[in-house]
């Protein structure tokens, strides 16, 4: 039987935590007693620092054909709202990201008609040659985007990406992970298998990414949990998540402003039992750009043991009528505020300092131990690495 005290004891003695169990978490009413659970979890893995990033939300282009229904940020193609970006505005744009002690961009766009296998080799081996910086870029869906206009196979284009200059993904178009909801919000999008399958052969590939939930729409709470396991499952064979990341749709703005938004209840409680569901992940982002700086920095006891990117520009959720963006004071200030400790991080949980060059490299050793490659850094990392110990 499945009841509270059964599951605190799992959590109590480190066992995994079955779908049922997960359920059961998120349709139950004492949040502090989630809480608690969540943060015996986190304090495994973690002491009493919480990190965050600098870096900047680069939106090459709005021009999309995809017109998933949650979205408010996208342009057809030919709508005098749409942009493209050249590439001396991206480079502008992560030149003052540098000025601000950036360590990265994170680099998505639409999925643009014309967007091909050439045209991201030549967006990122632009940006490594004009303004070096680590690319966290593109979802999983505008690789696959990708992939069909350029009629070119996922393991050759990622392969492609890579050696243009991509050196990590982000989770982005996660959103939930069953086909019933994709079907509904963005039935243009992919579904649930092609989202899990580029991000397992990226890992398979070396590249770390990160994963992601947006709830709070049309999903149930058992698809929820669902999400979640398929995301379990990828990270059981691959270890190549480096951070799960789940935040509350935003209405406003959207084909789907009917439907009423969740609150910080809600949200609190699903990313602690995130946190205590994904037993193999080991870093959750706060959502304060949802959220609100002062949830995010409650959240900090309910599982989350990093802030998320003081970031410098976003376009997507804004658009949304979602204006929540932070300076590094403000960030700080509330994660001291809740009780810890900030610290500067890279997208490896890496500590740097402000600059961006890192003080204490992260050892992540079931990802060394399940890559070919071994825990290793993009080459401007590790050559950075080097010339410190040097």
């Amino acid at each position: 039987m499945t009841d509270f005290a059964s599951i605190a004891d799992k959590v109590a003695d480190g066992t995994r935590l079955s779908e049922d169990d997960a359920l059961f978490l998120l349709r139950h009413k004492d949040l502090v007693a989630i809480g608690q659970l969540a943060d015996t979890v986190r304090r495994r893995h973690h002491d009493d620092e919480v990190t965050y990033i600098v870096d900047r939300n680069i939106n090459y282009t709005n021009v999309c054909v995809t017109l998933c229904r949650f979205c408010a940020f996208y342009r057809r193609p030919g709508d005098a709202e749409g942009y493209d970006h050249p590439l001396e505005v991206v480079l502008e744009k992560i030149r003052e990201t540098k000025a601000l002690g950036g360590v990265q961009i994170l680099l998505q766009g639409g999925h643009h008609p014309e967007y091909g296998i050439e045209r991201y080799e030549a967006l990122f081996s632009g940006i490594k040659r004009g303004e070096p910086i680590h690319i966290h870029g593109l979802s999983p869906s505008e690789i696959l985007h990708c992939c069909h206009v350029s009629k070119l196979p996922l393991p050759e284009v990622l392969q492609r990406m890579r050696a243009a200059g991509l050196d990590s993904i982000p989770g982005g178009g996660g959103e939930i992970l069953v086909d019933r909801v994709r079907k509904l919000i963005s039935p243009l999008k992919t579904m649930s298998d092609e989202w899990l399958g580029v991000m397992e052969e990226a890992h398979r590939q070396g590249l770390r990414t990160t994963a992601t939930m947006m709830f709070g729409h049309v999903e149930t709470m058992e698809e929820r949990v669902e999400h979640m396991r398929r995301v379990r499952e990828v990270q059981d064979r691959t270890a190549g998540f480096t951070a799960f990341i789940s935040w509350t749709f935003q209405a406003p703005n959207t084909e789907m402003a009917e439907i009423p938004m969740v609150g910080g209840f809600d949200y609190l409680r699903t990313a602690a039992v995130s946190r205590i569901y994904l037993d193999n992940i080991e870093n959750f982002q706060a959502s304060f750009v949802t959220q609100g700086i002062d949830v995010a920095g409650l959240a900090l006891h309910y599982g989350m043991n990093d802030m998320g990117s003081v970031m410098i520009e976003e376009n997507v959720v804004s658009s949304a009528n979602c204006e929540c963006l932070a300076n590094i004071e403000q960030l700080e200030q509330a994660i001291t505020s809740a009780g810890f400790t900030a610290r500067r991080r890279n997208m490896f949980y890496d500590r740097v300092d402000g600059t961006g060059r890192v003080v204490d490299r992260h050892h992540d050793d079931a990802w060394n131990d399940k890559n070919p490659e071994g825990d290793v850094r993009p080459a401007h990392i590790e050559d950075a690495l080097a010339q410190a110990a040097g």
